[in-house]
């Protein structure tokens, strides 16, 4: 099983563990994601020391092991990427289960189980991107809109589209839903890992907003801000954003 198909795999299972968990009934609100997290988790960092013991391993949920920073190849997970969401039973959650090699978001899948059938996006089965709308819609936080990307928008006549979890954000761009994703409202490596190795093999701009590169498996896994979106648009984009820092 090639590493891609691993984390396809693992990101669908996880998926239908997540839907499972919340379908038990046992659980709302709150208590529901917390349960979703650990569950996930749980199956995600068991099935990879199996099935990759030599790698390192990184986790939202899972205390940080300091070894990782000696591998050239550590998995980069978020079993719950939008718990909220996931709480709420609303659909715009995902499962991230990314690898970095040497720093670099090199492959990885992202699950949107809430979607009707489920949905996995892969880094090795790329597709054209679709045709995007003549106004840039510009993929925002549904609670802590970033103030970059309102200004942004609002210089490029662009519409505001309030979503969950960051991966959904980026799927979203993805699947032509939406053009850009600017984030710059604090996030870590395990929100943006999956979707970044997805989002650049679909051909899509993928840097911090100040066009620099992102890079993983730090020592400080704190990656407060990132750009997503299709490549016509990044230089007007990152133009912007140094206008009105």
């Amino acid at each position: 099983m090639t590493d891609t198909e691993l984390a396809a795999q693992l990101a669908h299972h996880a998926g239908r563990i997540l839907l499972e968990v919340r379908a038990s009934g046992m659980f709302e609100g709150k208590p529901l994601g917390k349960a979703g997290d650990q569950t996930a988790n749980q199956f995600l960092c068991h099935a990879l020391r199996e099935q990759r013991p030599d790698d390192g391993l990184l986790s939202e949920e899972e205390k940080d092991d300091a070894g990782r920073l000696g591998n050239s190849r550590v998995w980069i997970i978020d079993p719950v990427d939008g718990t909220r969401e996931y709480g709420e039973e609303r659909s715009d959650w995902a499962v991230h289960v990314g690898l970095a090699i040497d720093g670099v978001a090199t492959l990885g899948a992202v699950a949107l189980p809430g979607l009707d059938g489920g949905t996995v996006l892969r880094s090795d089965q790329p597709s054209d991107l679709p045709e995007a709308a003549a106004t840039p819609r510009l993929l925002v936080s549904r609670t802590r809109p970033a103030k970059e990307a309102v200004a942004v928008a609002e210089r490029l006549g662009g519409e505001l589209v309030p979503m969950g979890s960051a991966g959904a954000k980026a799927m979203a761009v993805v699947t032509g839903d939406a053009e850009i994703y600017l984030h710059s409202g604090g996030q870590y490596e395990w929100d943006s890992c999956a979707p970044v190795a997805v989002a650049k093999a679909h051909g899509l701009h993928c840097s911090r907003i100040d066009g620099s590169p992102l890079v993983y498996n730090q020592q400080d896994t704190y990656l407060p801000d990132l750009l997503i979106c299709r490549p016509e648009w990044a230089d007007k984009v990152l133009e912007l954003v140094r206008e009105l820092a």
